[in-house]
């Protein structure tokens, strides 16, 4: 079984590519009526649904594992602990399960990639839903310490007032420029002059 594409996905942190890679793999695998099931990177191919937030894919992809695999392959079972906090919306339970386990060398970078994408997720939904927010639920949905918490926040342009624990969400600014393409503008022009006459 040649995983070689695999594997350069994740050497080169593609990870964005590693479900349709597995995916494809395992379809032209099963195809040839080769028995993979012991070799096949399953926790790799879970990460790699559960990077691109398709937890459906990953829901069939657990089901579809031999049940003699998933109790032999811990890692796999800690990252399927990741999909089920997902799934439940246990935005706590997510960094409990990934700072929870020794990830292997293979799985280590795309869980770390997946960690840092998932904490800049939570912390622009936060940025979106609140004005104001006490630290301690910052630190909860951003699976950190009240310090770091803060640090991250601060450090992104909210301020926080000490005495009531509180920060002060610092929303994005929107600029909607529009730009005018004179050919648009001349078009208009003559629709008007049309209408008109």
């Amino acid at each position: 079984m040649d995983l070689s594409q695999l594997h350069n996905a994740l050497s080169s942190q593609s990870f964005h590519k590693v479900a349709d890679i597995c995916d494809e793999l395992i379809l032209h695998v099963a195809s040839t009526g080769v028995a993979y099931q012991e070799e096949w990177p399953y926790a790799v191919h879970l990460l790699g649904h559960l990077y691109i937030n398709d937890l459906n894919s990953a829901r069939f992809l657990w089901k579809s594992v031999p049940q003699s695999i998933k109790e032999a392959r811990p890692e796999l079972v800690a990252t399927w602990k990741i999909g089920q906090c997902l799934w439940t919306k246990d935005y706590a339970g997510v960094y409990n399960a990934v700072q929870g386990f020794d990830w292997s060398p293979e799985t280590s970078g795309i869980v770390a990639s997946f960690l840092e994408n998932y904490r800049k997720k939570m912390f622009g939904l936060l940025t979106l839903a609140y004005s104001t927010i006490i630290v301690s639920d910052v630190a909860h949905f951003m699976g950190m310490s009240e310090e770091d918490a803060t640090k991250y926040a601060v450090e992104h342009g909210w301020s926080l007032d000490v005495p009531s624990k509180m920060l002060t969400v610092e929303k994005p600014k929107i600029t909607a420029e529009q730009k005018v393409d004179s050919s648009k503008l001349q078009r208009l022009t003559e629709f008007v002059f049309h209408l008109e006459n």
